[in-house]
């Protein structure tokens, strides 16, 4: 099951009902937590069939902080940051060359300030560049939970929709392993014919 500490704790009953336990008109809505599910309940408060909206799930857990150094990441990687580098830069040089009279120079050739400066900006860019990788690897484990979750309630209504058609979960589940083997067989076969 998904860790608690990514996701909400909003798992239905573990008791899931049969398919033909489904009240007559039963469909698709949208809950005030922006979960979709499918209307109906079993006198409990739960919702027959929740799937946690992945948009939701990763506002709740960004900070002001991480919204700062996404912003930061995504205009240092624009072309507006190159232009506004590029024209920073022709300004600095020409003024410091003595282009706009040579009163106004205070970093001469080789220009050691704006060396220092852009130097900085560089650490301080790499550090957000870093935080938002590491935000995307924690969208990319949120998602894959969901993925998970997901995988498992298909799996759980499957299995009990073979039952009610007669099917034997036994004999599918033999297939399945037997599809799966050749399948990861193929691969393993491919990739040492590639090598």
């Amino acid at each position: 099951m998904p860790s608690p500490g990514l996701l909400p704790a909003d798992v239905p009953s573990p008791d899931i009902p049969s398919p033909d336990a489904l009240p007559a008109g039963a469909g698709p809505s949208t809950g005030a937590s922006g979960q979709r599910r499918l209307r109906g309940g079993d006198g409990r408060g739960h919702a027959w069939f929740r799937i946690r909206d992945e948009r939701q799930v990763l506002a709740r857990t960004r900070s002001r902080q991480d919204q700062a150094a996404d912003a930061i990441t995504r205009f240092a990687g624009s072309l507006w940051f190159v232009y506004l580098h590029a024209v920073w830069f022709t300004g600095w040089i020409l003024v410091n060359e003595g282009l706009v009279g040579s009163g106004a120079r205070f970093d001469r050739f080789p220009f050691g300030l704006l060396t220092m400066i852009v130097s900085l900006e560089a650490i301080f860019l790499s550090t957000f560049v870093m935080i938002s990788q590491n935000r995307e690897a924690a969208r990319q484990d949120i998602r894959a939970e969901l993925d998970f979750e997901m995988n498992v309630r298909s799996e759980v209504w499957a299995a009990h929709i073979g039952c009610a058609l007669g099917i034997d979960p036994g004999e599918v589940e033999q297939q399945v392993r037997a599809e799966v083997s050749q399948a990861r067989a193929e691969i393993a076969a491919g990739g040492l014919a590639r090598s």
